[in-house]
C-alpha cells in the first residue's frame, strides 16, 4: 500500500492559504488608499486646495505606490506558479482583477490632479473655486496612511519653484504607474471577464423589506379575487364611457324615428 505524505500536502495548503489571506490584506490597504486619494483629489482647485493638501496627496500617493509594487510582486510569483491549486488560482485571479482595477483608478485621479494642478495654481488663490467646502481632508488621509495626525507633518513653506518641482515628480509617477499596468499585462495573461466574482459579497443584495414587498405581490397574483384599487378606478373609468357612448347611441337613434 502506498505512502502518503499527508504533512507535506497539509504544509502546502496552509502555505497557499496564508498567501490568499496575505494578497487580501495588502490589496484592502490599496483599495482604502486608492479611496482616500480621490477624496483628496476632489478638493484640488477648490477653496481647501492649500499646500498641505498637496502634500497629503503626495503621501497618499508614495504609500499607493509601494502598496502596489508589493502587491504586483506577490501576485504575479504565486499566478505564474503552475502547481496553484485551482481554488487558489481562482482566488489570486479576483485580487489580481481588484488590484488592477484600483490601479487604473489611481492612474485616472493622478492624471486629474496634474492636470487641475497646471489650471489651478497654489501661487494665485484668487484662481481657485469658492465651492463652499470648509475643512480638508486630513482626517482621511491619516487613517489611510496610518499616521496620528497628519496636521502634526511640518509642510515645507512655499518656495519657488516648488510647484513645478512636485509636477515634475507627478509626471514621473504617472509614467511608472502606466508602465506598471502594462507588464503586469505582460506577466499574467488574466482575462478580467473571465473572472467570476465568489463570496457573500456579491450575494444578491435583496434586503429583507424587498423580500416582503415581493412576497406581498405574489401573493395578490395568486389571489384573482383581491384587485388593487388602481385596477378599480380603470374599471369604473370604462364603465362610465360605455354608458356615456349607450346614452348617445339612444339618443341618435330617437333623433332619426321621430324627426
Amino acid at each position: 500500500m502506498p505512502l502518503v505524505n499527508n504533512k507535506v500536502g497539509d504544509d502546502c495548503t496552509v502555505g497557499t492559504d496564508k498567501a490568499s489571506a496575505d494578497g487580501k490584506a495588502l490589496v484592502d490597504s490599496l483599495i482604502k488608499v486608492v479611496a482616500c486619494y480621490r477624496h483628496l483629489a476632489s478638493c484640488v482647485g477648490g477653496c481647501t486646495d492649500s499646500l498641505q493638501l498637496r502634500d497629503e496627496l503626495r503621501q497618499t500617493r508614495e504609500k499607493a505606490q509601494n502598496l502596489a509594487v508589493s502587491i504586483c510582486l506577490h501576485l504575479t510569483s504565486h499566478l505564474r506558479d503552475k502547481s496553484l491549486p485551482e481554488e487558489q488560482r481562482k482566488e489570486m485571479e479576483l485580487l489580481w482583477v481588484a488590484f488592477s482595477s484600483s490601479l487604473e483608478l489611481l492612474h485616472v485621479d493622478m492624471c486629474k490632479v496634474f492636470s487641475m494642478g497646471d489650471i489651478f495654481s497654489l501661487a494665485d488663490s484668487a484662481t481657485l473655486v469658492q465651492t463652499g467646502l470648509q475643512g480638508g481632508g486630513s482626517e482621511v488621509a491619516a487613517r489611510a496612511l496610518s499616521l496620528p495626525d497628519l496636521n502634526q507633518v511640518q509642510t515645507p513653506a512655499p518656495v519657488a519653484g516648488l510647484e513645478i518641482q512636485e509636477r515634475s515628480n507627478m509626471e514621473k509617477e504617472i509614467s511608472q504607474i502606466d508602465h506598471m499596468i502594462d507588464d503586469m499585462e505582460m506577466k499574467v495573461n488574466v482575462l478580467r471577464w473571465m473572472v467570476e466574482p465568489q463570496g457573500p459579497q456579491y450575494a444578491d443584495p435583496l434586503s429583507s423589506t424587498d423580500s416582503t414587498s415581493l412576497a406581498l405581490l405574489s401573493v395578490d397574483e395568486e389571489q384573482p379575487g383581491h384587485q388593487p384599487l388602481c385596477q378599480r378606478s380603470h374599471i369604473f373609468v370604462l364603465l362610465l364611457l360605455f354608458a356615456v357612448v349607450l346614452v348617445a347611441a339612444t339618443l341618435s337613434v330617437c333623433v332619426v324615428f321621430f324627426s
